[in-house]
């Protein structure tokens, strides 16, 4: 597991280091850079799992690896005083906005949610980006009808009819998205304002039909659970 800490001050990075070495194994490799021109470099150098970033460095806006960088594979984790960004920077997909000053306990708090499958609360986000050549554009959660596994990748399937293909795996969309998504399958998370009904298919199979006709499979443990939802 790859971790890269993007803080310019090198106290609180020490500090940030520790705290995240404490958390995790031994076997995590940590990174730490002091500036955005160096935090960019790192990341499209570096294929990393987590990141923790700071949204002041130097004077420089953190914001803007956030936004450079908002359609990556990784999570990412907030560290910042900055609490007035918090709402834009959960809009744009971060796993978790940790305030300074802050305690081991709130940073753990942060690092169970990533840790930990599924969502820990309703997420706040409500685009998500998709990469177009060097560019992204930023598609409405609310324009999602469901979203499949592809490989690393996943489809995000939109009420136009497009498909977009997104670069976070369904288990990091999981943690992100609002309560109204629910995975019904381990390859679908289904926007459940989308669910119609439930078809029982030869072999004891299940699906569930959406409002537009589409058929999605649902899980032999998720079956129960989704029946009882939708009644």
């Amino acid at each position: 597991m790859k971790i890269l800490i993007i803080e310019d001050e090198a106290r609180i990075a020490k500090r940030v280091e520790r705290m995240t070495r404490d958390f995790f194994d031994k076997d995590v490799q940590i990174l730490l850079s002091d500036s955005l021109e160096n935090g960019l470099s790192v990341i499209e150098n570096n294929p990393i799992d987590l990141l923790l970033l700071d949204l002041n460095l130097n004077g420089e806006d953190g914001f803007e690896i956030l936004q450079t960088f908002v359609a990556g594979s990784f999570q990412t984790i907030i560290i910042s005083a900055y609490t007035d960004k918090a709402i834009t920077a959960f809009n744009y997909g971060v796993l978790d906005f940790v305030p300074k000053p802050f305690d081991q306990n709130r940073l753990e708090q942060a690092f169970t949610r990533y840790t930990t499958q599924g969502k820990q609360s309703g997420g706040d986000v409500r685009f998500l980006a998709v990469r177009k050549a060097k560019t992204f554009r930023l598609v409405p959660v609310n324009e999602i009808l469901y979203i499949k596994g592809a490989g690393i990748y996943t489809e995000l399937h939109l009420a136009n009819n497009k498909i977009e293909l997104h670069d976070k795996s369904l288990e990091a969309l999981e943690k992100l998205l609002p309560e109204t998504f629910e995975r019904i399958h381990k390859s679908y998370i289904l926007c459940w304002e989308q669910a119609d009904k439930i078809v029982v298919e030869a072999g004891g199979k299940y699906s569930m039909q959406l409002k537009n006709g589409d058929l999605l499979p649902i899980g032999r443990s998720k079956y129960k659970e989704i029946k009882n939802k939708l009644l």
